[in-house]
Formats: C-alpha cells, sequence, structure tokens
C-alpha cells in the first residue's frame, strides 16, 4: 500500500514532466480527428480526478455507498474542452492529489478494504479505486507520448 500511495502522490508531478517544454502547437496536436490532443487528455484526467477523488472519500465516510461513472466523451464534447485553461486544470488535480495525502498517510488497513458499490452492483474496495487511480495516470502518461510521438511523425 505504500508504493501505491507514493506513486499516487507523485502523479502531479509525473504529468508535468511528460508535458515539460512542449509548444501550444503540440499541446493542441490531435493525432486524428478522433482522437484527443494532450490538451484534451489533461483536461480529463483532472475532471476523472475530481470525480474519483469524490468517490474515495465516499468510500472512507459513508457505509458501502454508490459509486457514479461519467461519459468522458460526452464531458470532453459538451464542456469545451478546447475553451477551458489547462494551467487551471492541472492546478485543480495538483490540489486534488495533495488534499488526499493526509488521509492517505493515516489510513487503516481497515480503511483500505472499506467497499464502494458501482450502479452496475460491481464492488470496488477503497485500495481498488485508489489502484485505479494510479493506474489511470499512468495510462495516460502513456497516451501523451503516444501523441507526442504522431506530433514528431507529422513534422518528418
Amino acid at each position: 500500500m505504500d508504493a501505491l500511495i507514493e506513486e499516487y502522490g507523485r502523479g502531479y508531478a509525473m504529468i508535468r514532466k511528460a508535458i515539460e517544454g512542449l509548444a501550444e502547437e503540440e499541446l493542441r496536436f490531435k493525432p486524428a480527428p478522433d482522437k484527443w490532443s494532450i490538451h484534451h487528455i489533461l483536461i480529463h484526467v483532472t475532471d476523472a480526478e475530481v470525480l474519483s477523488t469524490h468517490r474515495l472519500k465516499k468510500v472512507l465516510a459513508e457505509q458501502e455507498p454508490l459509486l457514479l461513472s461519467f461519459d468522458q466523451d460526452a464531458w470532453a464534447n459538451g464542456l469545451g474542452y478546447d475553451l477551458l485553461d489547462r494551467e487551471q486544470y492541472l492546478l485543480l488535480f495538483q490540489l486534488l492529489r495533495s488534499s488526499m495525502q493526509p488521509i492517505l498517510d493515516h489510513l487503516t488497513n481497515e480503511q483500505s478494504e472499506r467497499v464502494g458499490v458501482y450502479d452496475d452492483a460491481e464492488r470496488c474496495t477503497f485500495k481498488q479505486l485508489l489502484e485505479f487511480r494510479v493506474e489511470h495516470v499512468r495510462g495516460h502518461l502513456a497516451q501523451i507520448e503516444r501523441v507526442r510521438e504522431a506530433y514528431r511523425q507529422s513534422k518528418v
């Protein structure tokens, strides 16, 4: 659990490192019309973090709470991700992660096994939800690298 909490705490720094030195053109580049730019990915990661922080807290505070999902493409399209301020979203991501740190620092084994239930009846422990957050960032860091490579290839 310690390694998981440590990586969760490094999420913001990992994202910052992945986009360090990128020009606006590269951040806004879409590898295909139906694919996300790095800008879109960063907004999405933060939107997902808002909802996931809520889920994590519900599981710790409530008895087997209902956990809700969201339609990521509907959010990206319906909220106009192109128009949103990436730096504000990155700051929000950083604040959400740092706000969870004191809770995680004092997490007990019993708390890590508390359960939340999704509307499809899937049951997840707090530990599993935290693992999903770490995996989510890892997955999008890999996606950012793929978009960066597509951008480089488009310039050859």
